[in-house]
């Protein structure tokens, strides 16, 4: 088994991972930027290392730093989270370099999976049904115009190596084509150093619906069940729940098995989400793999009853899935909303700042994954969520009630939050009958 691990990140996740870590009886090194000196997870782990300024790309996103205080510290392995350096091949292929156990997928895996063209003709070669779109990575307007005459408007622009929203942009029209090509391309550039293109056919009014899957190294792949994550505002997450309203048994067992082709696919090892894109005619379509944790993975595991942080460390261990796939029974409802520290009346304007008062509340069926506290100061240089907040109950009305109730008690003072627009969000009558879809924020705004 491992016996040190050193967490490559910040915040909730770097928490959640240092708690299971304590409950397996393994050591933790936690890594902070300047700005984190007084972070939660500096105080939980039994170590904790600076490894630079407060910018990411001095600190969180530096491999050197990161591979220097692992080494020093004695840990043998490392746990990246999400985001930061959680999906770079690069670093992965430097742990394995520096025969530090990466928690995680190969790099190989990682880079081929990465590369959004190349893992849509890795589907198609398994049989996994994706969105038409362009073959070849695209580097020029001209080229992409073709590209998207031949796949059809309404068209999608992607950056071949990017995620979180940045460098998309839906053209209609062939008119409109060059112009959000080329600013998709830029932000593609600004964001993730790549100016690599490729083109979607761009399907209106579709859930977004990932399946959790894990996979071991002797060869064994499960799945979770699905999460629907269709409330999103520029294609980031606001609130997922578990399982979907939309997903029959049979259905769920259909996708479930593509999910899995899918990660056999591409040899895949360790926690991954297969993420589709899912037509009211039952019809749904690769999109992606996130090869990591998700920042949405509690609501995995409470109506599964799987930790999929132990879990993932078991794996990197070398030891076989402690499940086998007809042990997953999916039991009641859970959702989730990511409380974040911006004001929605602002355009979702990020809000730094002391927390000057607090109060996160408690009881059955009520989970919250934080690392705030009363006099903390939330930065300025990080992704603006607070905490997740996530509810349990029998039935989905259960849960949403449940969740209206918990926002209703939560209190963070001196800085803004979306805490009343999650609430608004879960009183909309569409959001309460399931009648979403991806564009649900858009259509809620213009109301």
């Amino acid at each position: 088994m491992i016996k040190k691990v050193l967490i490559a990140n910040r915040g909730e996740i770097a928490v959640r991972i240092i708690r299971a870590c304590r409950e397996m009886g393994i050591q933790t090194v936690a890594v902070y930027s300047e700005a984190d000196k007084e972070a939660v997870h500096t105080q939980l782990a039994d170590e904790a290392i600076c490894i630079g300024p407060a910018p990411s790309a001095e600190s969180y996103l530096s491999m050197e730093r990161i591979i220097s205080a692992t080494i020093t510290s004695g840990a043998d392995a490392i746990h990246p989270g999400f985001g930061f350096l959680s999906e770079n091949s690069k670093f992965a292929f430097l742990c394995e370099q520096c025969h530090i156990t990466f928690i995680g997928p190969s790099a190989e895996v990682i880079r081929k999976m990465g590369n959004k063209s190349q893992a849509r003709n890795t589907m198609i070669e398994a049989g996994v049904p994706v969105i038409p779109g362009s073959k070849d990575p695209i580097y020029d307007v001209r080229s992409a115009a073709v590209a998207a005459r031949e796949v059809g408007y309404p068209v999608i622009i992607k950056a071949a190596l990017g995620g979180g929203g940045k460098g998309m942009r839906v053209a209609n029209t062939p008119e409109e084509f060059e112009s959000s090509f080329l600013t998709a391309q830029k932000e593609a550039k600004n964001a993730f150093g790549d100016d690599t293109m490729y083109i979607e056919h761009f399907i209106r009014h579709p859930r977004h619906i990932e399946f959790q899957i894990l996979a071991d190294s002797k060869g064994n792949i499960i799945h979770f069940g699905e999460r629907d994550c269709s409330i999103q505002r520029n294609h980031q997450k606001m609130l997922e729940e578990a399982p979907s309203s939309a997903i029959t048994p049979k259905l769920r067992k259909v996708m479930g098995e593509t999910a899995v082709r899918a990660a056999k696919a591409c040899g895949y090892t360790n926690a991954g989400t297969v993420e589709f894109l899912l037509e009211n005619d039952e019809r749904f379509y690769f999109m992606e793999m996130n090869t990591r944790i998700q920042v949405e993975h509690p609501v995995t595991e409470w109506v599964t009853g799987v930790d999929l942080i132990k879990e993932q460390i078991k794996i990197a261990s070398g030891l076989p899935l402690s499940y086998k796939q007809k042990d997953i029974k999916i039991q009641g409802y859970a959702i989730e909303c990511r409380v974040n520290a911006e004001n929605p009346e602002k355009n979702f304007l990020p809000s730094p700042g002391t927390i000057t008062g607090m109060f996160l509340p408690g009881g059955k069926g009520v989970r919250i994954d934080s690392a705030i506290y009363e006099g903390y100061t939330v930065p300025a240089y990080y992704d603006s969520m607070l905490a997740k907040i996530i509810v349990y109950a029998d039935t989905r009305e259960e849960a949403i009630v449940k969740m209206r109730s918990v926002l209703g008690e939560v209190v963070i003072d001196g800085i803004d939050t979306n805490v009343d627009y999650l609430y608004q969000i879960l009183e909309h009558p569409d959001y309460c009958t399931g009648n979403v879809d991806i564009e649900f924020i858009e259509k809620m705004s213009e109301k």
